[in-house]
């Protein structure tokens, strides 16, 4: 697969069939070590031999220069020395995959692309916090048939760690007797950060959960107990907010369950993805979400957030 140009675009319309079926596609490559990594094909636009790179000055660590793509100018980064698994001397890795992700393209060099493998999000598990190295660009951890395990990058925290944290700035707050109740998921420690500075900047209660399963366990019981005091749920959450794929239940399928549960009628759900093609956002409204906002822009965040939290604020 990686010898030659390949559009992953072309099987966009039988992947958004995937919307609510709690599995993925991974495309699987290498970086020079004995280890597999698997990256979601939805973030991936094409696979192609590393192209002529152009060095440029004042790189951050890691990019490598500057390739024209169809009239672009984008960055390279070489994603084995940013993750620390590169040997002194590696060559800079014969594969590039061009990325989409959160309205930003890259492209991404790694030693060898190997093939899509199709997975049950069930099945995809978060690493253990203790464990070492890379760790902190590991987002998820599965498993292949030969019994391989696949660590899943997390993208989110090496654009950060590679090209800064852009600031949240100033936001303006809901201003209000009663604060608004937010419950939102995100897999990614960097998302789950700028989430909460967001809310907070609009004046918001929030809680969290770190993958999907975690979140619509959590939700059940607030939906039970509210059930129990004979009160709505709905008086005490004003929204929930999404990500699109995270280990054990993706946002897909917890949308779905929110949506098919008339103890959550009244409660919003905002998808909020780095998936932010056309394609992804019918996949989420295919599922019932009531907006969908790619990540991570925090003056777009606040103001799709802003019309459901004034709700609490009104009521």
């Amino acid at each position: 697969m990686d010898n030659a140009n390949t559009n992953l675009l072309d099987t966009v319309d039988g992947r958004t069939k995937l919307a609510g079926s709690n599995r993925m596609e991974i495309l699987l490559f290498s970086l020079g070590t004995n280890e597999t990594f698997g990256i979601n094909v939805f973030k991936v636009r094409e696979v192609s031999k590393t192209p002529f790179i152009t060095r440029a000055p004042n790189m951050p660590a890691g990019v490598e220069g500057l390739i024209s793509l169809r009239g672009n100018v984008i960055p390279v980064l070489s994603l084995a020395r940013i993750i620390g698994v590169a040997k002194p001397d590696q060559p800079l890795g014969g594969s590039m995959m061009v990325t989409e992700y959160s309205k930003r393209t890259l492209g991404f060099l790694v030693d060898g692309v190997d093939r899509i493998i199709r997975v049950e999000w069930s099945k995809v598990r978060q690493p253990d916090s203790m464990a070492g190295g890379g760790q902190n660009y590991i987002t998820a951890i599965t498993e292949v048939a030969d019994g391989k395990l696949v660590s899943i990058l997390d993208v989110e925290t090496i654009l950060s760690q590679t090209f800064g944290e852009a600031p949240v700035g100033q936001i303006v707050p809901i201003d209000g007797e009663q604060e608004a109740n937010v419950f939102f998921v995100d897999d990614s420690a960097i998302a789950r950060k700028k989430i909460a500075e967001v809310l907070d900047k609009l004046g918001s209660r929030h809680k969290h959960a770190l993958n999907g399963l975690e979140a619509w366990t959590r939700l059940e019981g607030m939906a039970t107990h509210a059930q129990q005091q004979k009160r709505s749920l709905a008086e005490e959450l004003t929204m929930i907010l999404v990500d699109a794929e995270m280990p054990e239940m993706d946002g897909y399928v917890l949308t779905r369950n929110i949506k098919n549960d008339p103890r959550f009628d009244g409660i919003p759900v905002v998808m909020h993805s780095s998936l932010s093609s056309e394609a992804n956002r019918s996949m989420g409204k295919a599922v019932g979400v009531d907006a969908y906002v790619a990540k991570f822009d925090a003056q777009v965040l606040a103001e799709t957030l802003r019309p459901y939290l004034l709700k609490a604020y009104k009521d």
